[in-house]
């Protein structure tokens, strides 16, 4: 049977034939033509209202990435104008322009300094030991052959995602503070004559929000990375196996090299929010959260000097302004890194 590329070439080859059947011909590859595209038009009609149900979440996440995501964007001009609240949403495009007064502004605060050391440093730590965990714990259990421990350690693990900072704070303060359990435990051990000020202290404090988020987004994060190698052939893992590999063989050669795309698109992603807080999310409720009069040297970050001086003060034009430059400096970030991974590996986003 002729496909539709050796019908055209055969049929046009009609030197020979008079011109009244050559005008048949150009006829007949018309109507064939027309019921070639009438076909593929009424399969696509059909692939779409069998999926109806798939396009209708998709239509939904679309709308939902519209209202929230693209339309607040127009506001990004109120960051070059004198915006007062009392003005209105009108006022955001009527209001006077004053250029980069405010861009300005941040860049000579006498604690410009120290907020993007916080910022970058809570970040970085947390790139280095919340990204490579997930990893690892991903490839432990992996390795469990017992189903309902694995299912039982599994669960126990991204439980802790689904509670907020509020309440992680709360807690928090119950077993980390001077009189809280874990010093109370440890005295009474003897390991320690003197409270531990976990809460307080400026030294700790960069290690102890790390090692909360730890806790909090360990499961979470290895959902991703489960997931990933449950996609891997196991195939490659009896063959292996029989030609006499070990089992750190086996996820060196086999299981890595097999994730290495999600992983590498999860790091960029993680450099990208590198000044928002890296694979976690934002540091802003970490920080607002547990910081306090005592460790507002390392715990004051961007995000809580936004809300405490833009936000709070009602200077909503200068927060805009500052969160822009926050995130002109991500869309950076992701952007050299997503080039740097595809030149060097070949993987990126896009």
């Amino acid at each position: 049977m002729l496909n539709y590329g050796q019908f055209t070439q055969t049929s046009f080859n009609y030197y020979n034939v008079d011109i009244r059947e050559k005008q048949l011909v150009k006829k007949n590859i018309i109507v064939r033509k027309r019921e070639i595209y009438n076909t593929m038009r009424h399969k696509k009609r059909s692939v779409f209202r069998g999926q109806i149900a798939i396009q209708m979440f998709v239509l939904s996440g679309i709308v939902y990435l519209i209202i929230f995501n693209f339309v607040p964007m127009a506001g990004i001009i109120m960051g070059f104008k004198d915006y007062d609240i009392v003005m209105g949403v009108g006022g955001i495009f009527t209001s006077h322009w004053v250029g980069l007064k405010y861009f300005k502004e941040f860049f000579s605060d006498y604690n410009i300094g120290n907020l993007i050391r916080n910022t970058i440093g809570i970040s970085i730590l947390k790139l280095i030991f919340t990204f490579p965990m997930p990893i690892l714990f991903a490839i432990v259990l992996n390795e469990i052959r017992h189903d309902k421990f694995k299912r039982l350690v599994q669960t126990g693990s991204y439980l802790p995602h689904f509670i907020s900072w509020i309440i992680i704070s709360g807690i928090a303060v119950q077993f980390f503070s001077t009189g809280g359990m874990i010093n109370t435990i440890l005295s009474k051990l003897g390991f320690i004559s003197d409270p531990i000020k976990f809460m307080t202290s400026v030294k700790l404090f960069w290690g102890f929000a790390v090692s909360l988020d730890l806790w909090k987004e360990l499961g979470w994060w290895t959902i991703i990375f489960l997931a990933a190698i449950s996609g891997i052939n196991q195939d490659l893992y009896e063959s292996a196996q029989i030609d006499g590999a070990g089992r750190l063989r086996r996820i060196w050669y086999i299981t890595m090299p097999s994730i290495k795309p999600t992983i590498i698109v999860v790091l960029i992603l993680a450099l990208g929010n590198l000044f928002g807080g890296g694979l976690s999310g934002s540091n802003f409720e970490q920080s607002y959260l547990l910081g306090n009069s005592m460790n507002k040297e390392a715990s004051s970050i961007i995000q809580t000097y936004v809300f405490e001086v833009g936000l709070s003060q009602g200077r909503y034009a200068y927060a805009t302004a500052v969160g822009l430059i926050q995130s002109i400096i991500s869309l950076i970030l992701i952007l050299s890194s997503n080039f740097i991974s595809k030149k060097l590996s070949g993987v990126g986003l896009v």
